[in-house]
Order: C-alpha cells, then structure tokens, then sequence
C-alpha cells in the first residue's frame, strides 16, 4: 500500500472523505465477536475503511441483507473440475467464493513446473484469488510414470513466489513418519522459507500421527470419523471439513465440532465438479449444511472465512472489519444461504448467480500436447498367461478402495483371454503416455459391468497415464488411438467408433470449455456407458475407473509398471499363484 492510499483509507474512515463504495443497511457478521450488527460498510480502493454511518460515491442498497466476508475454499484441486483457473473462477466466485487454496498436484505430475507456470498465469485471469501451495510429491508414488519428478532441488524456485503460500498436501506420510532423507529435504526448503505444509494423512494414529505432526504439518482433510479429527486436533493440527463431489465427510465431521475447538475448523471441497457446482453450489452448500446439522451460523461462516485465513497467513481477509480486504457477499438469510452480491477487492464480481467480469484466457498451447505415446498397437495387450487362475481387482461399491480377487478365466492357444459375456470380468490396462517409454500393463477388472465397446481416459490417479477397459483388445487399441488424436480426455467407443467424448487439450485433464458444457458433455458420457456400453448402474463410469491406478488407495491397483499389491507396496504377478 502506498501513503496516499493510505491516507485515503484512514480519511475515508474518519467519515472526512465519501467512501469508494458503501453497503448501506447490512446485518454485518462480524467474526470476530460472533455478533451481527447493522450498519453500513464503506470501502476505499480494496479495503473495507468501516462499519457505520457512512456516505459514498457509490452506494449500494443491501436492503437489509446480511454481510459475510467471502468464502475461502482451503483445500481443492482444480483440475478435479475439469476446467480451466479462469472457468472455475466463473463457476465459483456467485456462490461467495473469493479465495482457494488450490493445489495444482494433478497437472505438475503430468507438466512439471510448466503445468504450475500455466495454472498461475490462467489465475490472473478471474476475480477469484487463486492462492496455490506447490505440489509435495511428483510423482506420487515410485511404482508409475509420471511426466515429471520435482525434487528438493526442483522446489527451491517455485516456493520462492508470490502466490505460492508452501508445500501442497504430503501424501508421502510414511516417509515423513519414517524421517526420509529426500522427504526432510522437501520439508525444509518449505521451512527455511517460513511456509506452510499442509497435510493429508488418512489413518495415522498414535506416536506415527506425533511424529507427521512434529514436522509441523499444518493440515488435514482426510479425517473421516470424530475420533481423527480429535486426535489431530489435539497434536496442534487445523481439520478441513470436506465435502466435494466424491467425498463426503462434512456431516459426520460435524459432530465433533464444538465450541472449543470450532476455531481449528475449516471447510474445504477437495474435488468438485461442474455438476455439483452448478446443481447444489460451492461453499454456499457447506453452510447450508453445517447450519442443517445444528452449528450456529456465525461458526460456520467463521469455519468458511477468518479460520482459513488465519490458517494459511492470510492475513488482510476472512473478516468484514477496517483495513482488511474488500471480500463481501450479500446473504438473504443465514438458512439456506442464497447469495446475492459478491465483491472481491472492493471489485463487484457477481449478482444473483451470475459472475460479472470479463473473462481473459490464457493461452493453453505450453500445456498442450501432453498425451506423448510411442510404440504402441494392440499387441502390447497380449498377456500370454500359463496359468488360467489369475489375480483380479474387484470394483467394491460406494468408493475407490479395491478388493483383490481370484478368478478362473478362459484362455486360447496362445494363452490370451478370452472374454465370457456370463462373467463380469474384463481386461483393463494402462499405456504410459509422458515419457514414451512403450509401457503398457495389463490386469483383470471386475464389477466395472461393461458388456460392449470400451472406455479410455487420460485422468488416472495420480501420474495419469491412459486407462482403457474394454471387451476386446480392438476396441481397446481404437479408443487409446482416439485419446490420443483428441489430446487427451475421455473416450468411449463402441463397435469401432466413437459413440461419445470429451477433449481434455489442458494437460489431458481439463476441458477449455465452459462449466455448463463439461457438465453436459459428462451426462452424457454417464448415459451412453450405460446404456450402450452396459456398465453397471451402480458404478461411476469415470471416476471408478480413474482409480484404479491410484496405487495409494488399497488394496489392488494397475499402473504402467504392473499389477500392484497396496497393503504389501509390492507389485505381483496376474497370474495367481497356486
């Protein structure tokens, strides 16, 4: 801030000089007292200068609405969305969304540092206030191909920025617990530039969760039951209530908040996509939660705003007070949390659902191009099994947790399988598609229930390589061939020919489409793979299938390097032993 601007803030709030702007007649949530007060709220430049009696060049009637500082998202993962940083701003920013905390870990395992220089430049784009944290563990795991490995070394640039608040979510928790060389050297390039390091540590207990939270890890979203989130709470840790378009932890989560220890809370989406966006809302919905399942609405609104920003360093928003950030939205109620006006930086941004600015896209060409697959044919599908008897991963219902089968499967006379319509049992594999290596593993899927065609994505958690599903190999090299002409995304392919798809050009895993459009264009990709693919009803035809890569989440999964075993952190055979 410059002197003038200064003094311009302080002669605006001693009432000397008209405000920029003044709210007149608000219910004021002030966060801090947990009271509501009326009065009107003058801001000069980005600031609010006070609350009172004030006069304006500009005055905007609130007619009695209630003033909430705007919503902070402390964890979310914006190529879960599908869109671009300047689409979900679009998306978001009506709902009271004016800051999140974005993690970029999705398109630096395919990108590098190029992927995280495209989604902070596309950020300048939108209203919203993207503040990101620099992706911990590229690759996610050792047991795949990513299309980049970020180091120590890697990491000392980029956490240098502006912009860039520490190290996104460690999911490496083991080798924090374990005081890993290379993962203490991770932790210290964040320390020794005094940012955070937030968490993610599912199902850590006893001296393990002392020893990640000893390495000051900030944060975690992934408790799922009180008993996690007391047991965090307790060592020191912030809790980041979840709710996205996967999981689910919001409800339970929330009775354990108490008036003791509400101020540690935080809420947070982790995944969200445009469907859930546009049907049930953003953080807006968090709230109408939180108050349905009986917290007061100030807490709430404060778990929304002042607890994240304090949590992150934030230091100049989360709260409707002097000198801080002009972040306001305009409530009808405190019930069902319907959002009329939103301002971000003294800038009004949205009304009634609709965001206002003009959208500047950058461009997407350094991020393009990332589908790079070399030396393949359908005969990288051929298995040439001895053994019928073999190792299967078996989709169970209402998650991404696997369960490890054995199945008896036919085979031809040169040890190729054989499908039989009967059996709920299909060929699944994944084609390395960063480096060109000519990886490409095979393995069994069961319970997916396609009975025709196949199906291909390029977002396949957490290196998003290609995975492709089919009932034979022919539709299985068409639809890995589609992907690819297309640039990434999701294909689904039926006797030949692509019955339905969705580009993803951004990295592979995002659309540079609007929100409305992907949300339409995934319905109907749902409806096609059921009714002419045949996948069971009960299974999400893409984010199913997008897991089962992910080689952290039991309890067996495939990547391009084999078949692998989560509870051993082994790869095994297909063939199952006898």
């Amino acid at each position: 801030m410059k002197k003038e601007e200064l003094k311009k803030l302080i002669d605006t709030a001693a009432g000397r000089i008209p405000a920029d702007l003044v709210i007149k007649n608000c219910k004021v949530v002030n966060v801090f007292s947990g009271k509501i007060v009326e009065g009107d709220i003058a801001v000069s430049g980005g600031q609010i200068a006070g609350i009172g009696n004030y006069e304006g060049k500009e005055v905007v009637d609130a007619k009695g609405r209630y003033a909430a500082p705007g919503f902070i998202d402390s964890h979310i993962h914006i190529e879960s969305s599908y869109v671009s940083p300047e689409e979900i701003g679009r998306l978001l920013v009506p709902h009271g969304g004016t800051t999140i905390i974005a993690d970029p870990h999705e398109i630096v395992n395919v990108c590098g540092i190029t992927g995280l220089d495209y989604m902070m430049e596309a950020a300048k784009g939108t209203a919203l206030d993207i503040q990101y944290v620099l992706p911990s563990c590229v690759p996610a795991t050792p047991f795949e191909h990513a299309g980049a490995v970020i180091g120590a070394p890697e990491m000392e640039e980029p956490i240098k920025r502006d912009g860039i608040l520490g190290l996104g979510e460690f999911m490496n928790f083991p080798g924090v617990i374990g005081a890993d060389d290379s993962v203490l050297d991770k932790l210290m390039v964040a320390k020794e530039e005094g940012k955070i390091i937030d968490g993610h540590g599912p199902g850590i207990v006893g001296n393990d969760l002392n020893a990640y939270a000893a390495a000051r890890i900030l944060a975690d979203h992934e408790c799922s039951t009180v008993e996690e989130m007391e047991d965090r709470l307790e060592r020191g840790m912030y809790i980041l209530l979840r709710q996205g378009s996967a999981c689910h932890n919001l409800r339970p989560l929330l009775k354990g908040v108490t008036s003791e220890n509400s101020r540690r809370c935080l809420l947070c989406s982790d995944d969200r996509q445009p469907k859930t966006i546009l049907h049930e809302g953003h953080l807006d919905n968090h709230l109408r939660i939180c108050v349905e399942e009986g917290l007061d609405a100030v807490t709430a609104i404060r778990m929304a705003t002042l607890n994240a920003a304090e949590c992150f360093g934030l230091k100049d928003r989360g709260a409707i007070a002097p000198g801080y950030r002009a972040d306001i939205v305009l409530l009808d109620d405190l019930k069902d949390f319907h959002v009329d006006k939103v301002w971000i930086n003294g800038e009004f941004v949205a009304e009634d659902g609709k965001y206002l600015p003009e959208i500047q896209v950058h461009d997407i060409s350094s991020v393009k191009g990332s589908v790079i697959v070399k030396d393949f044919s359908k005969e990288k599908f051929k298995m040439n099994l001895k053994s019928n008897k073999v190792n299967v991963i078996q989709i169970l219902p209402g998650g991404v947790v696997t369960g490890k089968a054995t199945a008896e499967i036919t085979l031809d006379e040169n040890g190729e399988f054989v499908r039989n319509p009967e059996e709920d049992i299909v060929k699944v594999a994944v084609v390395e598609r960063h480096q060109g290596t000519g990886n490409v593993a095979c393995g069994f899927l069961k319970g997916y229930g396609i009975k025709s065609g196949a199906v291909a994505l390029s977002i396949a958690h957490d290196s998003h390589n290609i995975i492709v599903v089919g009932v034979n190999d022919e539709e299985m090299e068409f639809a890995v061939q589609s992907l690819i002409m297309q640039e990434g995304g999701i294909v689904l392919v039926k006797e030949g020919k692509v019955i339905e798809s969705m580009p993803m050009p951004i990295g592979g895993l995002m659309s540079d489409r609007s929100g409305e459009w992907v949300d339409q264009k995934l319905t109907d990709i749902h409806e096609k793979a059921y009714e002419e693919l045949g996948i069971c009803g009960d299974v999400e035809p893409v984010m199913t299938l997008c897991f089962m890569s992910l080689a952290v989440i039991p309890e067996v999964k495939l990547t391009d390097m084999g078949l692998f075993d989560v509870t051993t952190f082994s790869f095994i055979p297909v063939e199952a032993n006898e």
